[in-house]
């Protein structure tokens, strides 16, 4: 079969934007020869840029504006991932609306996926899709996650490089941010720094970055109105990536989600949900009796 593979990736490599958005359908959905076409993609040594923090930061807007300054002379892939409703599984796919005005651009291409559950925020299908979308001929990958909690984390053991976006009002939980973003960042924005109290926590985070061994650049945008944005695209570009150190464990983190979702892949959530429903009528229902039998099931 990878002789009929073999046009599809020889125009995946030529930046057919109609051929990766197949491919990207194919890996998403686990259609035919999913794993197949993994296997054969000659993965490049593309940028990949995690966008992320707390919902209302302004992280579509961001990605907005650096589109618009980036994609003048680059090829830019954007994949912007949305949170899925662990009722409904459905999700609303609605970061491409900020970015409207990118849909026409020859030199930007846009894909939306769901979290399908993953209640970090990241799916194992971004990790692959990002791998085809390195397999392409694009100069920078955007990655925009939710960001509710987990995810800062998770898009570490994605990106080359992590750019955490917050904005002033969350400077009452600085403590918070030393605790936890502080490992993964590489990049803090703070984002609507036209507001009060912008520049006293620009300060503060400054300040905490000060003590990391690693090197940690805080910058303040407004980016509806484009300002600072080129100084976070120098603060992107001044990042070593070719000497990124932090390679072994992403590339550990990947394989683990990878093996992860192997060993899972009997298991459908809407399956498991049903049986748990049934198994709640039950008066004497234990939870780990319930796994233990479903496992052997």
């Amino acid at each position: 079969m990878l002789d009929k593979k073999k046009p599809i990736l020889a125009q995946l490599r030529q930046g057919n934007y109609k051929t990766l958005a197949r491919l990207l359908t194919i890996v998403e959905n686990n259609l035919a020869f999913a794993d197949d076409y993994l296997k054969a993609l000659e993965i490049k040594n593309i940028p990949v840029i995690g966008i992320t923090g707390p919902p209302g930061a302004g992280k579509s807007t961001l990605v907005n504006a650096l589109l618009i300054n980036l994609a003048k002379e680059n090829k830019i892939a954007v994949l912007a991932v949305d949170p899925t409703s662990p009722f409904n599984m459905g999700s609303l796919l609605g970061d491409r609306i900020r970015m409207i005005s990118q849909f026409n651009n020859p030199n930007v291409f846009i894909r939306s996926i769901a979290t399908r559950g993953s209640l970090g925020g990241l799916s194992v299908k971004t990790i692959e899709m990002v791998d085809v979308l390195k397999a392409a001929d694009f100069d920078y990958i955007f990655i925009e996650t939710v960001g509710v909690g987990q995810s800062e984390v998770e898009v570490a053991g994605l990106a080359d490089v992590s750019v955490v976006v917050l904005v002033p009002e969350a400077g009452d939980d600085i403590q918070s941010i030393k605790s936890g973003l502080m490992e993964i960042a590489d990049v803090f924005v703070v984002n609507k720094s036209d507001r009060e109290g912008a520049q006293t926590f620009a300060n503060h985070l400054k300040k905490l970055v000060h003590h990391q061994t690693k090197k940690i650049s805080v910058i303040s945008t407004v980016a509806h109105q484009n300002e600072g944005i080129q100084q976070l695209i120098d603060g992107i570009k001044d990042f070593q990536i070719g000497a990124n150190l932090k390679k072994p464990f992403l590339l550990a983190e990947k394989a683990w989600r990878l093996i992860q979702n192997d060993s899972m892949k009997g298991i459908k959530k809407e399956k498991l949900q049903q049986k748990i429903t049934e198994a709640l009528e039950k008066p004497d229902f234990n939870l780990y009796r319930f796994v233990a039998e479903f496992k052997s099931s």
